[in-house]
Order: C-alpha cells, then structure tokens, then sequence
C-alpha cells in the first residue's frame, strides 16, 4: 500500500455534538468517499483472507462449486428415479438444476458475506480506526472472484449438455451481479444485528436451508396458489430466473418481475448501508468498553 493511499484511508475521528443522521446529504456524500479510499486497504484484506482460507485446504477452490454440484446432482437422481416429481422444464433438467444451485449458492454467499467479514475484522475494529466500507468492499471482492469461478462451471454445464450458446449468454453477468446485490444488500441489514447477537449467525444456515425449498432453484416456478403467491413475494426467484434464462435460453421469460426486484435492491443496499455506517462505531465501541 502506497503512503498515499495510507493517508486517504484512515482518517481522524472527530466527534462533535450534531448528529451524522441531521445532514443526510453530507453523510451519503461521505459514504463514496470513504468507499473510493478503502480500495486499497480493502485489496489487501481481500488477499488476507483468501490466503488464510485455503492455506490449510487440501481441495482449495473446489471448495467455490462442488457443493451446489453435489446438491444439484442429487435432485437429478431423485427425479429421474421418480423419488420426486417436479413439472416439466423447458431446457434439460440437469442443466435446470446445477445452474439453478449454482447460483443459490452464490446468493447465499452474498447473505453472509457482510456478517463474516464484520465478525473476521472484529479485534482489528476494537484497535485501530479503519474505514469500514473497507470491510464491505473486501467481501465483495471475494464475492466477484466467486463468480469467475461459478462461471467456469456454468460454461462446463453448457458445454457438456450441448445447450445452444445465444446472444443472451452475454448479459447474463448483468443479472447474476443484481444476485449479488440483492444478497449482499439483505446480509447488510442483518449485520448490526449480528454484530450483537450470536443468534444470527446460528440461525442464518437454517434460514437460508429453508429458503432453498421456498425458491424455484430445483423446481420449475410453481402455477397453483397458494405456492405462487410464496414465489411471487420471494425476491430472490425473479433474479434466479431471470439469469438462468439467460444462460440457458437466451432471454428473461418473466422480465417484469426481475425489473421490479432490481428497482426496489438498490434503494434498499442504500438503507442497509447507511444503518451500517451508523451503527458499527456504536457497536464496536459497546464490544471495546
């Protein structure tokens, strides 16, 4: 890290009698500019932890997609031996169901990164003043390179079930990064809370278990209500759908949906965020009295 970027990431802490919430505007404004000057810090946590990850691992990456491959392997045999009936889906069902895990688990590693990263850094927090975006930022780093590595194994599906490579395939990114968002924007709200309570964490892996049943990620999106209505009011099944279409056949078959959910993930990250900002200095302070 260059003294430069020394200088721009950590800044003095000055405390004053108004608060932070008054000016709104100001804060925001602050928001991006502490997001600009934590990329370097955030770089470097970003190789710190992918190191301390798979130093001590036998299987490394593999670790990235073989458990949504195991998952989506399973529902392949349970279907085809009739254990489990799912409607028909209009492309290959084993294509249906590992591009379907996939990107559940790519979703569910966007709910938890923000918490797993907050949790990692908290000695760090409790001793030394560093921009917290920097944290967020590091998370998504590693959420990104995620997504390279799911987008190798996406292309292999393709490629060894011989689906039609279309146009589409393109923009496909497009939506798998709203995936990201819209996880990351939920993990973001349930971080202060996690912060102080355990519970969270503990509960976050059965929340999320359950969720897989309540999302058409192995099954076609359901017809009759009230399980429609279930998929309708689920924010995660548009963007799944709409980027396994894209994948798989080259366009969004549903794209109302997927608009709408994409409208309301940005205002949404942006409340998270600013209930972050606001609350960890509480926290942290709270954890180092």
């Amino acid at each position: 890290m260059t003294q430069k970027t020394q200088q721009n990431s950590f800044q003095p802490v000055i405390y004053t009698p108004d608060s932070i919430m008054r000016t709104p505007f100001r804060l925001i404004c602050q928001l991006w500019k502490d997001l600009k000057n934590s990329r370097g810090l955030a770089w470097r946590l970003f190789v710190r932890d992918f190191s301390a990850k798979y130093r001590q691992s036998i299987f490394g990456v593999l670790w990235a997609f073989v458990p949504p491959i195991l998952v989506g392997l399973i529902f392949i045999v349970l279907q085809s031996k009739k254990v489990v009936t799912f409607s028909k889906t209009d492309i290959p069902y084993p294509v249906f169901a590992l591009v379907g895990t996939t990107l559940w688990q790519l979703f569910t590693e966007s709910l938890n990164a923000p918490l797993k990263s907050v949790q990692a850094a908290k000695s760090i927090l409790a001793k030394i003043k560093i921009p917290y975006e920097a944290l967020l930022l590091s998370a998504f780093y590693s959420l990104l390179l995620n997504f390279l590595i799911k987008a190798i194994v996406i292309a292999g599906i393709l490629v060894f079930f011989k689906v039609k490579l279309t146009i589409g395939l393109l923009y496909a990114p497009l939506t798998i990064l709203a995936l990201i968002i819209l996880g990351l924007a939920i993990g973001l709200l349930l971080t202060p809370i996690g912060m102080l309570y355990t519970d969270v964490s503990s509960a976050l892996p059965l929340l999320t278990q359950l969720w897989f049943f309540l999302t058409p990620v192995v099954y076609p999106p359901p017809k009759s209500f009230p399980l429609s209505l279930l998929s309708n009011l689920n924010p995660v099944s548009p963007i799944i759908e709409a980027s396994r279409d894209l994948i798989a056949k080259g366009h969004i078959t549903n794209l109302q949906p997927f608009l709408i959910i994409l409208i309301l993930t940005l205002p949404v990250l942006m409340i998270a965020w600013l209930i972050y900002r606001v609350s960890i200095p509480i926290i942290v302070e709270r954890m180092s009295a």
